[in-house]
C-alpha cells in the first residue's frame, strides 16, 4: 500500500506544479485548465493566487511537509471552483461535452485530493483512520468514481471525435475507444461501490499513465508551446495519480466502526 500512496502523491501533486507554473505563466484563467474556468473573475491577479496556491501544495505533498492540509486546501479549492463558477453553467455542464468535462476534471480531482488527504499522517507518523477520515474517503470516491463513469460514457457519446485522437499508428480505432469507455465505467463503478476497487483503480492508473506516455506525450513534444496539449497530458497523469490513491484507500484503509466505505 506504501508503493501505491507513494506513487499515487507523487502523480498527483506534480500536476498541481505545472497547473500553477502556467497560471503564472500565463496570466489569466485559460478554458480547460483546471480548476478555474475562463469566466471567473479576478484577472491575473486572481491567476496568480491561485497558481501560487497549487504551486505550493504542489511542493508540500511531494515533500511531506504540511501534505495533509495542502491535499485539504486543493480539495476544497477545487470543489469550490466546481460550485461557486461552474455550476451556475449547469445547462452547458449538462449538455455540452466540453463544458462537462471541464467541470467534471476538477472535480474529480477534488475527490482525490481528500482521499489523499485521508490516508496521509495527521500531523505525526501514522496515517489518519478516523471517522473524519473514512467520510472524507466515501465523499472523495463517490466525486471520482462518478466523475470517471461519465467521462466513460462520453467516450461513447463521441466516439467519433475521440477516434481522430488516437495515435495513427493504433489500428481499429473506434475498438480502442470503446474499450477505454468501457474501462471508466468499470472502474468509476467499482471505485464508487468499493468493490473490486483496489484491481480497479490500479488498472485505471496504468491505462492513465499509458495514455500519457503514448498519447500524451508525443503531442505535447509536436506542439511544445500548445498549453492545451499540456494541460491535458498533466490532466492525465493527475488521474493516474489520483486511481492509485483509490487502490491504496479502498484497501488498506481501515474505518472506524460504524463509518461507511
Amino acid at each position: 500500500m506504501e508503493n501505491l500512496i507513494k506513487l499515487g502523491r507523487i502523480f498527483f501533486a506534480i500536476p498541481m506544479l505545472v497547473f500553477g507554473f502556467q497560471y503564472i505563466g500565463l496570466g489569466k484563467y485559460q478554458g480547460g485548465l483546471p480548476p478555474v474556468p475562463p469566466w471567473a473573475p479576478g484577472g491575473a491577479v486572481g491567476a496568480y493566487l491561485v497558481g501560487l496556491v497549487l504551486i505550493a501544495s504542489g511542493v508540500s505533498i511531494i515533500s511531506r511537509k504540511y501534505a495533509r492540509l495542502s491535499a485539504l486546501a486543493i480539495g476544497v479549492l477545487f470543489l469550490l471552483c466546481v460550485l461557486i463558477l461552474h455550476l451556475p453553467h449547469f445547462s452547458a455542464v449538462l449538455h455540452n461535452g466540453n463544458d462537462r468535462t471541464r467541470a467534471l476534471e476538477p472535480l474529480a480531482l477534488t475527490g482525490a485530493a481528500f482521499a489523499l488527504a485521508a490516508i496521509l499522517p495527521t500531523g505525526g507518523s501514522s496515517p489518519g483512520g478516523s471517522s473524519a477520515d473514512g467520510k472524507l474517503i466515501l465523499f472523495g470516491r463517490l466525486l471520482f468514481g462518478l466523475s470517471m463513469i461519465v467521462f466513460g460514457a462520453q467516450h461513447f457519446m463521441y466516439a467519433s471525435f475521440l477516434a481522430t485522437l488516437v495515435m495513427a499508428w493504433l489500428p481499429a480505432h473506434l475498438f480502442w475507444i470503446y474499450l477505454t469507455g468501457t474501462a471508466m465505467v468499470a472502474s468509476g463503478l467499482a471505485i464508487t461501490t468499493a468493490i473490486q476497487a483496489r484491481l480497479a483503480g490500479i488498472l485505471l492508473g496504468v491505462m492513465f499513465l499509458l495514455w500519457v506516455l503514448l498519447l500524451h506525450a508525443p503531442r505535447v513534444f509536436a506542439a511544445i508551446h500548445n498549453q492545451d496539449e499540456l494541460t491535458s497530458l498533466f490532466v492525465a497523469l493527475a488521474f493516474s495519480g489520483s486511481s492509485f490513491i483509490f487502490a491504496a484507500a479502498l484497501s488498506g484503509y481501515r474505518p472506524a466502526p460504524g463509518v461507511a466505505r
